[in-house]
């Protein structure tokens, strides 16, 4: 241990501040990616080795003699943890809200159901007299890995008068409780994984699964027309196919193949290729007619059928009946398709940044209408920054408005984890303004979230590694640990086993909880390590606005309730 001292304090001698944090930070974590990928039976630290590796390296240059920039250090941490939480809410913004409306209240449920049973099990230590008041907050921030809840718990201990040696007691439990809460939190997953026999891909598959059974599948139909009723009928008129939400995609008269449009007047002996859920095909096929016995197909005949890529700024926001794209290029949308998910292209449907539309119609008018939508594959590519930084700065800013909720010593705010990821999802969600367009490619995204979390973790570890190692050799810091784990795995696998075992939920989306409601990124990250799914993702962003409000808001609760 000597030796490596001395060979930190030769590296950095001469160096000036702002290297020698760059050069750390950029040893720390690499060294601590290697880490998370060594697997014992299958399973890692994965990206929580980052946080013990900056706890060595943290160690190492104290034992050095080597100081760094507390407040370029803070920066770091901050930036980092802002690039995360704002990457993941740009990921899950488009489909948040719906997923709040179909699973949002059990999930929040179980987030309260963790965050309660974390505050109680803190009371009881501290009313049995098992830990003071000042380091059971630490322990509580620290077993739940949230480090404003330390703030808040500092904050309130300065508004009640606390001594300054009370007051130092919360950031030393912090510091050692919070490696365990990162690691607390992964072995619950894994503890519910094996109790439960879970196959990550499979649940991947199942959530897919049941997330486009929520959307009818599109499916085609071909159908002859028989019913004297809307022979003579424009197609326009017949707006019992609208309100169907079904497509005609095709027509065949006289054997040649066309392209409807509203203005087409039906005849009976027509054949109509439509488009949408079966259900409502076999009632499109009661109105006009009979199953065709052909199969009506643009092979052989001028059509062609292509899908384009919704990529132009001129569109976003339009509907697909204000693009009049049947009068203006003689051509039809069949379906559209939406993060993986086909709708039928009603004629209110407004085209977002990245929709697919599968158009049928002549070669030359194809051409038309991708010089419309765009279908530049450049676009797709390629990360506007403009926006990145736009919600980034719009993030920061909601982070710090004051709350004043009655009874409250101190004003709360969202702070830079919780003010960029409501930011991001809001703005994910409106998908454009004017020529902004918050649509990010999937590689960027997970390079800047990778970024992200890497930062955070590496500078957590190497603040609170020179106190870790001392604090745990004085044997001080260990009945602060144990009880951290007493902190941190009861409500993580009372929680995890309620979610399967009685609720029967997906594990992908029980790892979102655990981590959201712990307002863990690790957690998150960790999960999103498993198998590649949006599942966690949308149920962390679920409960961690709520369980952020209750973390911040626990530490002021028990002071009020134990000073």
């Amino acid at each position: 241990m000597h030796a490596l001292a001395e060979l930190f304090a030769a590296i950095f001698q001469g160096m000036p501040p702002i290297a020698r944090v760059v050069f750390m930070l950029g040893v720390t974590s690499a060294a601590g990616l290697a880490l998370g990928h060594i697997k014992l039976r299958g399973v890692g630290l994965g990206i929580g080795g980052v946080l013990f590796a900056g706890i060595a390296g943290g160690h190492l240059a104290k034992q050095a003699g080597v100081t760094f920039d507390a407040e370029m250090l803070d920066f770091i941490r901050d930036f980092g943890l802002i690039l995360f939480v704002y990457t993941i809410g740009i990921q899950v913004g488009p489909g948040f809200f719906a997923a709040l409306k179909k699973s949002g209240l059990a999930l929040n449920g179980l987030a309260l159901l963790m965050v309660g049973s974390s505050i109680l099990i803190t009371a009881l230590l501290v009313t049995t007299g098992l830990l003071p008041l000042g380091s059971g907050l630490g322990v509580f921030a620290g077993g739940v890995t949230n480090a404003p809840a330390l703030a808040a718990s500092q904050q309130v201990l300065k508004e009640v008068g606390a001594e300054s040696a009370a007051m130092a007691l919360p950031g030393l439990a912090f510091a050692v409780t919070y490696p365990f809460g990162i690691a607390g939190n992964l072995l619950a997953m894994a503890a519910v994984r094996a109790v439960f026999g879970i196959d990550p891909q499979a649940e991947a598959r199942g959530f897919e699964a049941a997330r486009r059974a929520e959307v009818a599948a599109l499916e085609t139909m071909d159908i002859a027309v028989r019913n004297l009723s809307v022979h003579g009928v424009r197609l326009a008129e017949l707006t019992v196919l609208d309100s169907l939400g079904v497509c005609v995609s095709r027509l065949l008269r006289d054997g040649q193949l066309r392209v409807p449009t509203g203005d087409t007047r039906l005849a009976c002996g027509d054949v109509l290729h439509v488009v949408g859920p079966r259900l409502k095909l076999e009632q499109a096929r009661m109105l006009l007619g009979v199953p065709a016995d052909v199969r009506l197909t643009t092979q052989g005949s001028d059509l062609r059928w292509e899908r384009i890529v919704v990529t132009a700024n001129a569109v976003l926001g339009k509907s697909i009946a204000a693009l009049n794209l049947k009068g203006v290029c003689d051509v039809v949308v069949s379906r559209v398709t939406r993060a993986g998910i086909e709708l039928v292209p009603d004629a209110a449907l407004k085209l977002q940044f990245g929709d697919i539309l599968t158009v049928i119609g002549k070669p030359d008018d194809l051409r038309a209408v991708a010089r419309i939508i765009g279908n530049s594959e450049r676009r797709l590519q390629t990360a506007e920054m403009i926006p990145v930084f736009v919600g980034i700065a719009l993030g920061a800013a909601l982070g710090s408005i004051p709350l004043f909720l009655p009874g409250m010593p101190a004003p709360l705010r969202l702070g830079m984890a919780g003010g960029p990821l409501i930011a991001a999802i809001l703005l994910a969600r409106l998908g454009h303004v004017g020529p902004l367009v918050w649509f990010m490619p999937p590689a960027a995204n997970l390079a800047l979230r990778e970024l992200g979390i890497v930062l955070f973790l590496a500078v957590l570890g190497i603040a609170s590694g020179d106190r870790f190692v001392e604090t745990m050799a004085s044997g001080a810091g260990l009945p602060w640990m144990a009880w951290g784990v007493l902190v941190t795995l009861v409500p993580l696998l009372l929680t995890g086993l309620v979610a399967r075992g009685v609720m029967g939920l997906n594990f992908l989306t029980i790892c979102g909880v655990l981590a959201g409601a712990q307002t863990n990124p690790p957690g998150l990250a960790y999960a999103n390590a498993l198998v590649t799914s949006e599942a966690p993702a949308l149920a962390y962003a679920t409960v961690y606005p709520l369980a952020m409000c209750l973390r911040i808001l626990a530490p002021q609760l028990l002071v009020l309730m134990l000073w």
